[in-house]
């Protein structure tokens, strides 16, 4: 049943041969679709282009289908998969920084590193910027360490927060994502007309 420990399975080298791949897949197909172009995914802000959101969130959904899915028919052991443990406040907090730095800079972390592969100067300076803010972080962490750890929930995922049945939960968030797909789709037509890829 998954998930598997790879370094058990196969030793460590072949284990880091592994997600070194996956990493390069992932960057190689992130440059295929152009979205290692700041000039793009700022369009995704401004609703002129949703072609890096379409992706992400059929992404997003294809993966909790399949996660939840699995672990229905007993595949997957949900409670071994690795979810990241919730701090309300420093959560959203972070949230709003690294989303003013994805408007400003043009990238998140992983699409800027794609950048910095293929030489992209405003790639390199965002990911300067994100070194500088890291080191920032750990040198100053101590002056707020107290909100740092504030808002602790632990494993806390959708269905335990709205109280549903975990099925109920993912049916209604790949409705509503399809939904809210499709009408900013009609609102981005009416205000900028075809999009590039149409």
């Amino acid at each position: 049943m998954a998930p598997w420990d790879l370094s058990a399975a196969f030793g460590d080298i072949v284990a880091w041969a592994i997600y070194l791949l996956i990493g390069f897949a992932f960057g190689f197909i992130l440059e295929s679709a152009g979205f290692a172009d700041a000039r793009l995914l700022a369009a995704q802000f401004y609703w002129r282009d949703l072609r890096v959101i379409k992706v992400m969130f059929t992404a997003i959904l294809v993966a909790m289908v399949l996660i939840f899915w699995s672990s229905a028919l007993g595949w997957l052991n949900y409670d071994d998969v690795w979810v990241n443990p919730t701090y309300i406040w420093p959560g959203i907090v972070g949230g709003l920084i690294m989303g003013v730095g994805f408007v400003f800079g043009g990238f998140c972390p992983g699409t800027s590193l794609v950048g910095i592969a293929t030489l992209k100067v405003d790639a390199i300076w965002f990911v300067a910027g994100v070194a500088a803010g890291i080191v920032g972080f750990g040198e100053t962490v101590s002056l707020y360490n107290e909100f740092w750890h504030s808002g602790f929930l632990g494993r806390f995922t959708l269905p335990d927060w709205l109280d549903l049945p975990t099925g109920w939960v993912v049916f209604g968030l790949v409705s509503l994502s399809l939904t809210i797909l499709w009408v900013g789709d009609i609102v981005r037509r009416r205000i900028y007309g075809k999009a590039p890829d149409e």
